[in-house]
């Protein structure tokens, strides 16, 4: 089972998702931007503020609580599927 282990909110509603895997992909959610509950996310201090993981998957938490009940989360499998194979930008700032 794939799993996220790691995110990094960036601009532009990308976010840099780290898989239980190895594999590190750039997954676009602007297009969920202002669409039903994502609406929070037109916030971009609370996009980038919130962005977290739980329930193994890219999350916001709608707290701060970072309650795995009472959050925005996407499907792990979803995020890897569609997201753009990457590499570590960590890697470049250490």
């Amino acid at each position: 089972m794939i799993t996220v282990i790691q995110v990094i909110p960036k601009a532009n509603y990308k976010v840099d998702v780290y898989f239980s895997d190895g594999i590190i992909k750039e997954c676009d959610v602007s297009h969920l931007v202002g669409q039903g509950v994502f609406k929070v996310l037109e916030d971009e201090d609370f996009y980038r503020n919130n962005c977290t993981v739980l329930n193994h998957t890219l999350a916001w938490t709608l707290d701060g609580k970072y309650d795995g009940a009472n959050c925005l989360d996407l499907d792990a499998l979803v995020l890897y599927e569609n997201g753009r194979t990457i590499q570590d930008s960590l890697n470049s700032v250490a």
